[in-house]
């Protein structure tokens, strides 16, 4: 096994490893949401936790998504223009939006680590654990997504990074109508020789 393949199974054990991560806080947010209001239904009492923790699941829920959507290429954006665009104009586009990406998650670990003593020494109202807890999670998405720019980067100057690659955008059924309409294109050239 070469030490790219490994690096890739590693990176997608990390991956899943955040999958289950994600699954938990679901879990955590269902069972806590759902027993606080079949107490409060049921015998007029709750408890307090219960409206804490799945917030704090949610903000964990959302930063650890952030992560398994960069990997699988699942956030949104335009891809009009760099459709258009040459193969040239797609790997200076890809190289732009790393670099922002990049820069952004640079803010976010800094923005992080400026707050870092306040978060740390605030405690949450009724769980009474650190904020830290809570917000440093952006630590990890920041650090992880930028970790995967600066690599999309590396592999863009050694012309690893693939056609497809260049346009980050992918939407359901969206290759399954480009491979339809590259056939029509095809049969109709056939047709005309």
């Amino acid at each position: 096994m070469s030490a790219a393949q490994s690096m890739k199974s590693i990176a997608d054990a990390l991956i899943r490893a955040l999958e289950v991560v994600m699954v938990l806080c679901m879990v955590v947010m269902l069972v806590m949401v759902f027993g606080n209001v079949m107490l409060r239904l049921l015998f007029n009492t709750g408890i307090d936790i219960s409206e804490e923790i799945p917030r704090y699941a949610f903000v964990w829920m959302t930063f650890l998504g952030a992560i398994v959507g960069m990997r699988r290429r699942a956030h949104l954006g335009v891809d009009m223009l760099v459709q258009a665009l040459p193969r040239a104009g797609r790997k200076v586009c890809f190289a732009l939006c790393q670099v922002v990406m990049l820069v952004c998650c640079g803010y976010i670990v800094y923005g992080t680590w400026l707050q870092h003593d306040i978060i740390k020494g605030t405690a949450s109202p009724v769980a009474q654990i650190s904020t830290l807890w809570v917000f440093g999670v952006s630590y990890l998405t920041g650090g992880a997504i930028g970790f995967m720019c600066l690599s999309n980067l590396v592999r863009l100057a050694l012309g690893r990074v693939s056609d497809d690659e260049l346009i980050e955008v992918h939407e359901e059924g969206m290759e399954e109508a480009l491979h339809a309409e590259q056939d029509m294109d095809k049969q109709q050239q056939g047709g005309r020789a």
